[in-house]
Order: C-alpha cells, then sequence, then structure tokens
C-alpha cells in the first residue's frame, strides 16, 4: 500500500504517516471513473445504433450486459475510494504513533461496503438508468415492442400511433419539431435544449422558479440539473423525417 512512510521531526522521533502516495493514487483511480464513464457512453451510443438499424437483438443485449459490467466496476471503485478516504480520515484523527495496518482498514472497510450491495444499487447509476430508459423509448419509436407489449397494441390504427409519436417530436415552448431534444429527470418531459435552457435562465435571474412548460405538469420548481440529453428521441426524429424525405422523392 503507498503511502506508509514514516518521518522525525526535530530531535523528537515521533512517526507519522505520509499520506501524498496515496493521496496521488486515488487521483488516479479518480481517472479510472472517467474511463468507466466513456465506456458507459460508448456501449450505450452503440446499443442505440444497433435498435436503429434493426440488427440482431444478441448484438444489442451485449451491450446491455457491458452497461451491467460498467456499471459494478464504478459500484466497486466508488466503494474502493470510499474505504481509502475513510481510512485516511480515520487515522488523521487518532494521530496515534504506532503506524497502523493501512492495508487491513481499507480491506475491512471495502469489505463491508461491498456486503450491502444489491441489484437496486444500479438505480442509483445516472448513466446506466438513462441508457435502459433510451433503449426502451428508440424500440417503442421502432415498434420493437416485447410480445407483451405488441399484444396490447394490436388492433390499435398504425397511422394513430404515428401520428401519437410525432407529437412528443413537438417542443411545448417553441411548438416546433425539436433537433436537440433534452429530457427532465423530475417529470420526463421533453423540450428543445436551447428553449428550457434560456427558460430557466431567465426565470432564476429573476429569482423566481421555473415551471415545466408541458400543460399539466406540476413540477414548479426546475433546475439545469434535471434536464439530460435525450438520445433515444433524437435518433427517433432524424429517422422519421428521412424516412419523411424518402416518400416524398
Amino acid at each position: 500500500m503507498p503511502g506508509r512512510s514514516t518521518s522525525s521531526s526535530g530531535s523528537g522521533s515521533t512517526g507519522f504517516i505520509s499520506f501524498s502516495g496515496v493521496e496521488s493514487a486515488l487521483s488516479s483511480l479518480k481517472n479510472f471513473q472517467s474511463c468507466i464513464s466513456s465506456g458507459m457512453d460508448t456501449a450505450s451510443s452503440v446499443a442505440l445504433d444497433l435498435v436503429e438499424t434493426q440488427t440482431e437483438v444478441s448484438s444489442e443485449y451485449s451491450m446491455d450486459k457491458a452497461m451491467v459490467e460498467f456499471a459494478m466496476m464504478d459500484r466497486e471503485l466508488n466503494h474502493y475510494l470510499k474505504a481509502v478516504q475513510s481510512t485516511i480520515n480515520h487515522v488523521k484523527e487518532e494521530r496515534s504513533e504506532k503506524i497502523p495496518d493501512l492495508k487491513l482498514l481499507v480491506e475491512k472497510k471495502f469489505l463491508a461496503l461491498q456486503n450491502k450491495n444489491s441489484d437496486a444499487d444500479f438505480q442509483n447509476n445516472e448513466k446506466f438508468v438513462q441508457f435502459k430508459q433510451q433503449l426502451k423509448e428508440l424500440k417503442k419509436q421502432y415498434g420493437l415492442q416485447s410480445e407483451r407489449e405488441a399484444d396490447s397494441t394490436e388492433g390499435v390504427d398504425e397511422d394513430m400511433i404515428v401520428t401519437q409519436s410525432q407529437t412528443n417530436f413537438i417542443c411545448p415552448i417553441t411548438q416546433l419539431e425539436m433537433k436537440k431534444p433534452v429530457k427532465n429527470k423530475v417529470c420526463g418531459h421533453t423540450y428543445e435544449e436551447e428553449a428550457i435552457v434560456r427558460m430557466i435562465e431567465s426565470k432564476h435571474k429573476r429569482k423566481k422558479k421555473a415551471c415545466c412548460p408541458k400543460i399539466g405538469c406540476s413540477h414548479t420548481d426546475m433546475r439545469m440539473s434535471d434536464l439530460i440529453q435525450d438520445e433515444a428521441l433524437r435518433r427517433a426524429i432524424e429517422s422519421h423525417n428521412k424516412k419523411r424525405r424518402r416518400q416524398s422523392n
């Protein structure tokens, strides 16, 4: 374990631990977290590409599996970082002359966190949750529901489904088709990115709360942090427009 060194100060020989090596290692681990995040973005994008091109379902599932593995790695790394940081804080507070076994302390704290693991943890991973939602939305747009979902729509007028989907393409602020849709994590409504950002900034400058502009929505305190890119909807709009152009030619 890095950082387990002693030094002396003045004429006294009081031992202390230098944590510079440990903190440097922590910084490197945090950089690795950003690599996991990039990997999740790539897997998500590939999965959406596969749905869009209607490639074999088994290929898409491999992306699903990759996302689970990334989410597990992220959870494990978070636990390790917490265990190390907690150990550092504990040792600094104790100021003991006897050098503790840092490795053993970290392992104990890490295992305690790992023992609390459950599948529900993935609901706290924003990228994983966003991936599942966007995959579901894009499948719905392309009519790739599961058999159970397909049964419930059997006999429904196809034109009505298309028209219903197209209404989701319209921004409630501009009343125009969206080019860069963003979704509100709180209420699930979507808007043109530039329009909603401008609206929230304008309200906040006047010290007012920004309400969701969708008629009937009860979300009355929108924040920038509530907004996420809606990649699935953006792809669906582009695909619809390509199809429409082909039909008109």
